[in-house]
């Protein structure tokens, strides 16, 4: 595996398992590091590929989300770079990813393909609540929260110099969008609508998984979602079943049944939260 070089001074290299996106950015003070995977080991495996690059230590981290493929290696960088995420990222790791992390590793046939041994939850230690930039020598780079959607703790990463996007999980291209632990199936596509108004028509976007997509993706992929969320909306004011509904949205948006029905439970889930 290899680095590509997306955008000037900024790289991509995607691990297994998952294919999740790492990426680097360069600074005449070192590496700024983007998501960290699963474990301890997989954040060393990065460092040593980074070196590969001659441009300097990872001096600087930042998590783009708090889900586990990108947020485990964090315990690797915390004694030595400041690591930067979302504010919510604690409290998403408390009710989430703690009580997975503790099932995992008390039954670790349950996901054989990771190394759960060993694993510590760190959450960042540079909490963003606002749009904030970084110098990393020569080049800034700015943190910007999103308004909840793949989960509520989605931040992105912006490249200025370099017309580049990191944007984590809130755009997939080698799978379709993960409703996962966390997420808001009814408020992601407004937060896409956001990112989509940010980003110029020839910017390179880095999504959390897969190849660099460019902004006609990411509005395209906010679409989807819109009919996603437009038809759970619709089928929770008449109550039709969630089986039904899954159905049929998989068909129109040729979309997995699996990952629709957990849109649709998420989003009955939070109606009814809304109405309570």
């Amino acid at each position: 595996m290899t680095w590509i070089e997306v955008a000037d001074g900024v790289y991509q290299q995607r691990y297994e398992p998952l294919d999740v996106s790492v990426c680097l950015i360069r600074g005449d003070g070192g590496l700024l590091l983007v998501d960290t995977r699963s474990n301890a080991r997989e954040a060393a495996e990065i460092a040593d590929d980074a070196r590969v690059l001659g441009a300097g230590e990872i001096r600087w981290v930042v998590n783009t989300h708090a889900h586990y493929d990108h947020t485990f290696g964090n315990q690797y960088f915390a004694p030595t770079a400041p690591i930067y995420g979302h504010h919510l990222i604690p409290s998403h790791f408390e009710q989430y990813e703690a009580p997975r992390l503790a099932a995992w590793q008390q039954d670790p046939s349950a996901a054989p393909q990771y190394d759960w041994k060993g694993v510590v939850i760190t959450p960042p230690s540079h909490l963003v609540h606002d749009r904030q930039s970084l110098d990393i020598g020569g080049r800034i780079v700015e943190l910007i929260p999103l308004p909840q959607g793949h989960t509520n703790t989605d931040l992105v990463v912006h490249v200025p110099d370099a017309n580049a996007w990191l944007v984590g999980d809130v755009i997939e291209q080698s799978g379709p969008p993960m409703f996962g632990s966390g997420s808001f199936p009814l408020d992601w596509p407004a937060s896409l609508d956001l990112l989509g108004g940010l980003i110029g028509e020839t910017d390179a976007v880095v999504p959390g998984h897969g190849s660099v997509v460019d902004r006609s993706f990411v509005r395209a992929q906010a679409g989807v979602l819109h009919v996603i969320a437009d038809g759970i909306r619709s089928a929770h004011a008449v109550v039709e079943p969630i089986e039904s509904v899954g159905e049929r949205l998989a068909s129109i948006t040729s979309m997995p049944l699996e990952f629709i029905e957990i849109a649709v439970l998420r989003g009955y889930s939070q109606l009814a939260a809304e109405r309570a």
